[in-house]
């Protein structure tokens, strides 16, 4: 288990969520919410750098993944909902005495931010919208054989179980930038896998990417309530995502009324699969920067 100083932990009802806070108070937030079997430190330090200049950026690890854990027994057979997973980000909000904030999320944790969006419409100031989608089985769908591969349970030693994330990685990831992202990628499944252990050693969530996945697929269409949705917002995906295809980001650009696009009309951002590829991060962080004023 890997905790930085800068990690902090709040107790939220049998969750102990980890968190992190950089920015000036005084500035308004920006709650990012990262997705499927991910943790806070998915989002690139360079697009946290960014924001910080102008926000007070929070962004913590979903439960199941990372240093939050959920539930110190066994995990009930039914999982858990992404309502949930939103209620734990407005509790996260609570307890920093934050009453509002721009909300950014990125696959799984754009349909969080879109369910935040959706139930709690008074604690979002804005909403970004990340290679995610709006819950319709019609559109956002993954290339045969993708979902079986992420769900897969991983090696039992340290490295086959990095060697099988960074594959992950390569298999949903941007196509155009592979070679140059592969060393980025094979750190990142490094450090995501120790910063996963429990105090033992041991990986933490066991089952955690199923239950996620299933929290998704009983999520149901947002796509009506979203309809009512009225706070600025951005959708961002890429023409290269095999998680999510991108007619899952252009249904959630038409469904929510005024909702703006970063790139082509229909390409989106050429060359993006479902990662934030460095090459492409001046071009995102700038669309988001844009967004958020």
């Amino acid at each position: 288990m890997t905790v930085k100083s800068e990690d902090r932990f709040v107790e939220i009802d049998d969750v102990k969520l980890c968190y992190r806070v950089e920015g000036d108070p005084s500035h308004p937030p920006v709650l990012l919410i990262m997705g499927l079997n991910s943790q806070l430190i998915h989002w690139p330090q360079r697009l946290v750098d960014a924001l910080k200049e102008q926000h007070l950026v929070v962004r913590f690890d979903n439960r199941d993944s990372g240093l939050t854990r959920w539930r110190s027994g066994e995990p009930p057979a039914d999982g858990y909902r992404l309502v949930d997973m939103a209620d734990d980000a407005i509790a996260l909000l609570d307890h920093l005495k934050i009453d509002s904030a721009h909300i950014v999320g990125a696959s799984m944790g754009g349909m969080i931010a879109q369910r935040l969006a959706i139930n709690y419409p008074a604690r979002a100031r804005s909403l970004c919208s990340i290679m995610s989608t709006t819950g319709n089985i019609w559109v956002g769908y993954a290339q045969p054989g993708v979902i079986a591969e992420l769900i897969e349970p991983p090696p039992a030693d340290e490295q086959g179980a990095i060697e099988h994330a960074a594959a992950l990685y390569d298999l949903i990831g941007s196509d155009t930038y592979a070679a140059e992202e592969r060393p980025r990628r094979r750190a990142l499944a490094e450090a995501a896998y120790r910063r996963s252990l429990d105090e033992n050693g041991v990986p933490a969530h066991p089952g955690g990417g199923a239950r996620q996945v299933g929290a998704i697929l009983l999520a149901g269409d947002r796509t009506k309530e979203l309809n009512g949705l009225a706070l600025p917002t951005l959708v961002i995906h890429g023409n290269e995502d095999a998680l999510i295809h991108i007619s899952g980001g252009k249904a959630t650009r038409d469904a929510i009324p005024g909702a703006q696009w970063l790139g082509d009309p229909a390409q989106g951002v050429e060359g993006m699969g479902h990662d934030l590829p460095q090459p492409l991060l001046d071009a995102i962080v700038a669309g988001i920067v844009a967004h958020l004023k």
